[in-house]
């Protein structure tokens, strides 16, 4: 008689165990592989709405962005103004080397427009720019159903007239400092100001005579002017060596078309000199018309005609020095939960400075480098958290572009 050997319960125990095991360990993967796949497949096919207020260099560049995200589905382009007006305005921008690198990666082709490059900066009118930019959304339309409504004003009763369906997903305010859009919205119209730590002047010339054409910029430094008949000694005084390393007196530059010419005048507050101090105060508003008639003639290219008696009443300047500021709002994106839509303020529309330095436009492209990621996140998104840390992300990023500009925005569009 042969003995059959068998199983003692603690081995069949494990066996079991080790089955069970293996089976929930399998149970998990294909669950996870599976989870992975579906949202990988949802993530993929996600298509939001998508709805621009403002067809200025911002939010056309915001449309460009949200056409090129891969995750818009339809895309509406609101402003109050008509096409003839956004085309014919003759005023110049320019793009400096980062804002042309960002460009450049949303297939802008700057061979095909009309401008001119000088230092890695490109300089074209404010029309031309917008115009192009129209015309790569057209050729968009084949693959995102893109709406471009020019003489339509975004307003209470437009909100009014949209049927549930047709509500946005992701709304991009970029109408500008004067625009309403965000009290339409209900969105706080807090500003916070803070000083840029440097003063400044602007003054315009307008020659109808002279051809609108882009130029490239023309900056001098260190300038100081002899202002002896007012009492006032041009002494420069030495830098205090603890201050950071800066280019003393003051900072010019000329910008702007032959026809529209634009000036800057600048110095940081550190040179806090009687020169400064003077032209702060002054009630003379003719010194600053001054100053910058003198400038102009002395820093212009040699192509255009010199300013003279005869010609300087077409100059409207600054009547003394005043405090460059920079304003950004408080709240620059919010979530409306009963229509589960979610706002971005971008733009002079989010920050603004009350000196113009003919730069102002990259201020706005900053802000708008982290708008395709936010488009994305907002699409893929699963719940409402995933929202709101899309919107932590975007206000974050709008607070570090405005401290940055703060802190050293005037060194590159002045002091450099």
């Amino acid at each position: 008689m042969i003995a059959v050997s068998a199983e003692s319960p603690v081995d069949q125990y494990r066996t079991l165990a080790y089955d069970t095991a293996l089976s929930t360990l399998l149970a998990v993967l294909v669950y996870v592989v599976l989870k992975v796949s579906l949202d990988g497949i949802r993530q993929w096919r996600a298509r939001i709405s998508v709805l621009i207020v403002g067809s200025g260099p911002i939010g056309l560049t915001a449309a460009l962005v949200a056409v090129r995200s891969g995750k818009v589905l339809k895309l509406t382009l609101l402003d109050e103004r008509y096409r003839s007006a956004l085309l014919c305005r003759p005023q110049q921008i320019a793009l400096d080397p980062r804002s042309v690198r960002f460009l450049l990666d949303l297939g802008v082709d700057f061979d095909n427009m009309e401008g001119c490059w000088h230092n890695e900066h490109f300089f074209t009118k404010i029309g031309v720019f917008q115009e192009y930019l129209l015309s790569i959304l057209e050729q968009k339309k084949q693959k995102v159903d893109v709406k471009v409504r020019l003489g339509t004003k975004f307003s209470e009763e437009y909100l009014r007239k949209m049927s549930r369906a047709e509500w946005p997903r992701v709304i991009i305010v970029a109408d500008g400092s004067c625009g309403d859009s965000c009290s339409v919205l209900g969105i706080s119209s807090d500003y916070i100001v803070e000083s840029c730590r440097a003063y400044g002047a602007n003054a315009t010339i307008e020659r109808l005579d002279q051809r609108q054409v882009p130029t490239p910029e023309i900056r001098a430094h260190s300038l100081y002017f002899d202002l002896s008949a007012y009492g006032i000694d041009t002494v420069k005084e030495p830098r205090n060596s603890c201050q950071p390393a800066a280019k003393p007196g003051f900072h010019l530059k000329i910008y702007g078309t032959f026809r529209n010419r634009y000036m800057a005048l600048a110095c940081t507050s550190e040179a806090d000199s009687k020169m400064m101090h003077f032209l702060r105060h002054t009630a003379n508003s003719s010194i600053m018309k001054n100053i910058f008639h003198q400038s102009f003639n002395a820093y212009k290219t040699d192509i255009e005609p010199r300013l003279s008696e005869l010609t300087l009443h077409h100059m409207q300047c600054s009547r003394k020095l005043f405090e460059i500021m920079l304003s950004y709002r408080r709240v620059s994106a919010a979530y409306i939960e009963g229509d589960n839509v979610a706002v971005t303020v971008e733009g002079e529309a989010a920050r603004v400075l009350n000196f113009d330095t003919g730069c102002g436009v990259n201020l706005g492209m900053r802000g708008l480098e982290s708008l395709g990621m936010f488009i994305y996140r907002t699409a893929t998104a699963l719940d409402q958290n995933d929202v709101f840390e899309a919107l932590s992300a975007k206000i974050q990023h709008s607070r570090h572009v405005a401290e940055t500009f703060r802190k050293s925005g005037l060194a590159s569009a002045m002091f450099e």
